[in-house]
């Protein structure tokens, strides 16, 4: 990161801006709350009514939800906070990688839907305990799930944050500059818990209205007052060749060079695999009526990527409108230069539109990121370990509570972990999710691999994976987890420690499926059938499997 001198804090308070932002948020707040209302159903106690909203979702909410659920504070935050401070390497792969996500998920996701609606699968480990017949793998999955979500929803807490310390609420002592953090979570803890993922997807619609609002505004705005992109362009390519002071290397990268292929293509490639195997991107999928609306979701998705790739570039009109993200304890923070440089740039009232938008953004993500990792915990741990008589009632009952204690463990990610480069958020999460992706995916397709090598792959990529991301140090800072780069062992060139990871894991489950498949170890049962992979609504097997199950789970005749 580029070394940005401190200045003066900044102790104003943008009273304008301020007070629409507050009044916005009260209205989604007041939103979350009388979603409970919205398609009420008999009852709120069952983690099918609470944490999938009935699975009733269709076209145009499943979308709004999609897109609230996937552009989060990770996009209106640490992407433009990374393209600002570092380039196109740490920024702009999040467009490529949004790009080749779709593709991927109109292959796989409508098969897991299926299958998921077929047995009443409420997470991906739900899916994995099926296919395998291994509540050991199942474990892992949901252990790995509920890991990988805490960095997430940190980071849409830090969004939070940023917003609120740029209008004036904070300060330079600890409990003033985390207040607004522990005020976010207050709010965002009540209405989940009241409303379930109705709230975010009724607070969605507001969320992607005003961010279609500001992005259109802000890039048809923001370049006329500095003169254009041309010198928008060159700012950024001065900025970016210019050497880092601490490193005495360039500050970053304004076009990949050929050194940095790898970097790119394995953060783009590697980020998209592993998006869709977080629990809330499952959460939002199986929430909706039918296969085919996953499908239609995929194909219109891409719209948010556009919008994005105009977000991402707001990071180097901050380069040439000279925006100083400074924070109110005086030092600098490059997590703050969007809303720093709405602020300078807009008016008063619109700022505090920008800053709503922003602000929102990150509540409707950790809504439903709380909520899945709830949902894991409840039905992946709790039932299968520790109560496996466990009623529906029950399930929701703590779900609810676990949805609570999540988002607390998120705030230790936030108060302890390095927040100059927030976007590590994400991609830590990235380097322990997508070792999921050989079980779960593959599995929608193939039982060749054996659970048990499965298992060993996952725990091979998720120590490898760990280690060598704590052994990458902020060189500024001297923090641990400073980066999500490291080199490529034989290769010798920089790519996302993910996706070595993933090789790893994959090349260890193949070779220990041939030695256990050899030696004839058991399997595992597998409960699905071909046809489950198709199911669609109204599928007579699925109302014959729901009916058995709720006989199962509630005792009754």
């Amino acid at each position: 990161m580029s070394a940005m001198v401190p200045a003066a804090a900044n102790t104003g308070v943008n009273t304008t801006a301020l007070v629409v932002l507050i009044l916005l948020f009260l209205l989604v707040t007041g939103m979350g709350f009388w979603a409970t209302r919205w398609r009420k159903a008999d009852s709120m106690e069952s983690l099918d009514e609470w944490g999938l909203g009935g699975r009733r979702f269709g076209t145009w909410v499943t979308w709004f939800l999609l897109g609230g659920d996937l552009y989060t504070a990770y996009t209106f935050v640490a992407v433009p906070a990374a393209m600002f401070a570092l380039g196109a390497v740490s920024g702009f792969f999040a467009v490529p990688y949004t790009i080749v996500l779709y593709p991927i998920i109109f292959i796989f996701m409508s098969r897991l839907w299926s299958v998921s609606h077929r047995h009443g699968y409420v997470t991906p480990a739900d899916f994995v305990k099926g296919r395998y017949g291994s509540r050991g793998l199942a474990l892992a999955i949901s252990l790995t799930g509920i890991l990988a979500t805490m960095p997430y929803i940190a980071l849409q807490l830090v969004g939070i944050q940023a917003v609120l310390e740029v209008a004036g609420l904070g300060g330079s002592n600890a409990l003033a500059k985390d207040l607004p953090l522990f005020i976010a979570f207050a709010l965002l803890a009540a209405y989940t818990y009241s409303s379930g993922l109705r709230a975010p997807a009724v607070i969605a619609f507001v969320k992607d209205a005003l961010i279609y609002l500001v992005i259109i505004v802000a890039v048809i705005y923001l370049p006329s007052k500095v003169g254009g992109w041309d010198a928008v362009f060159g700012a950024a390519e001065a900025k970016m060749a210019k050497p880092n002071p601490v490193t005495n290397k360039p500050t970053g990268a304004f076009i990949p060079s050929s050194q940095q292929y790898w970097a790119y293509a394995s953060l783009a490639l590697g980020s998209a695999m592993a998006l869709f195997m977080y629990p809330h991107s499952i959460t939002a999928t199986l929430s909706s009526q039918n296969r085919n609306t996953i499908r239609r979701n995929a194909s219109i998705l891409p719209a948010y990527s556009f919008v994005l790739g105009l977000l991402a570039l707001l990071g180097w009109v901050a380069i040439k409108a000279g925006t100083k993200p400074i924070g109110l304890d005086g030092k600098p923070n490059a997590q703050l230069v969007i809303p720093q440089l709405f602020e300078d740039m807009f008016p008063s009232w619109f700022a505090g539109v920008a800053f709503a938008a922003v602000a929102i953004g990150a509540l409707v993500p950790a809504a439903i990121m709380s909520i899945a990792a709830a949902n894991t915990f409840t039905r992946n741990i709790y039932r299968d370990w520790l109560k496996p008589n466990a009623t529906h009632a029950q399930e929701a009952k703590v779900s609810k509570l676990v949805s609570l204690l999540v988002k607390a463990f998120a705030l230790v990610f936030v108060l302890t972990l390095d927040k100059q480069n927030a976007i590590n958020f994400q991609l830590l999460g990235g380097i322990w999710i997508l070792q999921t992706f050989p079980a779960i995916v593959f599995g929608l397709y193939t039982r060749w691999f054996h659970r048990w090598a499965l298992l060993v792959g996952w725990a091979v990529g998720m120590v490898y994976g760990t280690i060598t991301a704590y052994n990458v140090v902020n060189p500024a800072t001297k923090a641990h987890f400073g980066g999500s780069l490291a080199m490529i062992p034989s290769i010798g060139k920089m790519g996302y420690i993910a996706m070595t990871a993933f090789a790893f894991n994959l090349i260890v489950a193949a070779v220990l499926t041939l030695v256990l498949n050899a030696l004839k170890v058991d399997r595992g049962h597998d409960e699905t059938i071909k046809g489950d992979y198709f199911a669609d609504a109204g599928d007579p097997r699925v109302e014959k499997h729901l009916e058995t199950d709720v006989h199962l789970t509630t005792g009754s005749p």
